[in-house]
Parts: structure tokens; C-alpha cells; sequence
């Protein structure tokens, strides 16, 4: 994927914990991570995770809470398992 990619995804996901913001951060953060395991291909997901294992820039606090919670050792299988 191009620069131009990821800074889609990052705009993406950005947009998607806005759209979860009405919830307390966690739980906010929870759903945001749901929907990137439901609905994003495994190499989208790999390159945010990357992306934000590097720092995140560009990224809300939100946005980088739920792939930290993908990363976790429960949800890696899950990423495997979606796709």
C-alpha cells in the first residue's frame, strides 16, 4: 500500500471513532477495534497496526487504543480467523 493509502486508512478510522465518541473511551475504542476486525481486509489492517506500532501519527487517541486492543494476544487469532 502507498503513503496515499494509509493516509486513507488513517482518515477512516479517524471517522469512525468520531462516529463512536458518545461512548466512554473504552467502549468507544472497543468499537471501533470490532469494526476494523469486521470489515477491513487483513492488509488494511496489518498496515494501521504497523503504522501505529510506529507512533500513529495523525491518528486520534480513540483510533490508536482500538488497534491496540487488535494487537492484543485474544484478537491477533481473530484476525486471522475474519479474514
Amino acid at each position: 500500500m502507498s503513503h496515499n493509502q494509509l493516509d486513507s486508512l488513517i482518515q477512516m478510522i479517524n471517522q469512525i471513532a468520531v462516529n463512536n465518541e458518545c461512548y466512554q473511551t473504552d467502549e468507544a475504542a472497543q468499537r471501533v477495534a470490532d469494526h476494523v476486525r469486521r470489515f477491513w481486509a487483513r492488509s488494511m489492517k496489518q498496515l494501521i497496526i504497523t503504522h501505529n506500532q510506529s507512533g500513529g501519527e495523525g491518528m486520534s487517541p480513540i483510533a490508536r487504543l482500538a488497534l491496540e486492543k487488535l494487537e492484543a494476544p485474544a484478537e491477533a487469532e481473530a484476525l486471522v480467523l475474519v479474514d
